[in-house]
């Protein structure tokens, strides 16, 4: 599902790549949006989890923003060690119930997931063990992956790089495990809707991806919000889990970070940065304002 895509850090966290090959890239422009106060500032960053590699996001606005910053602040920080990920997995990921996860898809979704997998050189059953949410990121992975996508290119982890080379502090505003939480406290008639939908979207995960990355590397803040406003409509209760709840509790964190001095680099997931539902959104609600910057900041 698009949301799974865009906005859950957890989906790139799994992703095994290869390192891109150096080339010439045109420049993107991403949106930076900035908070402050006396003696507080926080430079609101949009990301995207993982990207091709082919276009020179971190200059202009954004670089100088993070050049200005004494601290990274990511949405969550991905393990280094993909071991690290495996206790996570067998904890939150694998369903013990004895029930399996095909016996859970209609008839329908049973016979799309045959194939899919078959197309993958898999047997019918080998994603039975896991729970519903968990099946639909690792299809979500595989769809990114067959696109191209690299999570060594995502922003996240060059700017972790960046702060790594600065010897800034890096902090998280969530962790792996709580996303992986948050999706599995899903009804269990949401996470098949999910997966059943992710099934569905397969075939058009490439174009649909491929809207979001070039609205957001044109600064589109509504461009990317439109590429999912469909989740909304789709499901209702996955909107409200991923997006507005959680960008409720970032504006609440944004508001907590601006009592404490210093200047802060915040790097999210796009999605949470665009729409009527926003970070920016929520911070209003506080009577925080935020602003848009459209130069190179100093």
């Amino acid at each position: 599902m698009r949301f799974l895509r865009s906005l859950t850090a957890s989906a790139a966290a799994l992703l095994i790549a290869q390192p891109a090959l150096a080339q010439a890239k045109p420049d993107l422009d991403p949106a930076v949006w900035l908070v402050k106060d006396a003696d507080t500032t926080i430079y609101l960053f949009g990301t995207v989890h993982a990207l091709d590699g082919k276009g020179d996001w971190f200059n202009d606005e954004v670089k100088a923003s993070f050049d200005a910053s004494q601290e990274l602040v990511l949405e969550i920080i991905t393990p280094e060690d993909p071991a690290a990920v495996a206790p996570l997995v067998k904890k939150h990921g694998i369903d013990t119930s004895g029930k399996t996860l095909t016996s859970k898809l209609s008839p329908k979704h049973q016979a799309i997931m045959a194939e899919r997998l078959k197309t993958l050189g898999m047997p019918a059953n080998a994603l039975d063990m896991f729970r519903p949410f968990f099946a639909a990121m690792t299809l979500t992975v595989i769809d990114m992956q067959a696109m191209g996508i690299d999570p060594n290119s995502g922003a996240e982890k060059v700017l972790t790089k960046a702060a790594k080379d600065r010897k800034i502090t890096i902090g998280e505003v969530e962790s792996m495990e709580q996303q992986m939480m948050m999706l599995n406290a899903l009804d269990e008639k949401e996470q098949v809707r999910l997966l059943e939908k992710t099934l569905e979207e397969s075939t058009e995960a490439k174009e649909t991806l491929g809207k979001m990355i070039a609205a957001w590397g044109k600064g589109d803040a509504e461009g990317v919000a439109s590429v999912l406003n469909e989740t909304s409509k789709e499901s209702p209760a996955l909107y409200k889990l991923l997006l507005t709840d959680r960008n409720k509790a970032w504006a609440e964190w944004v508001d907590n970070r601006l009592d404490k001095p210093g200047t802060v680099f915040m790097a999210v997931g796009a999605g949470h940065l665009a729409g009527p539902d926003s970070v920016q959104r929520f911070l209003k609600d506080r009577g925080i304002a935020s602003s848009r910057i459209s130069a190179p900041a100093n």
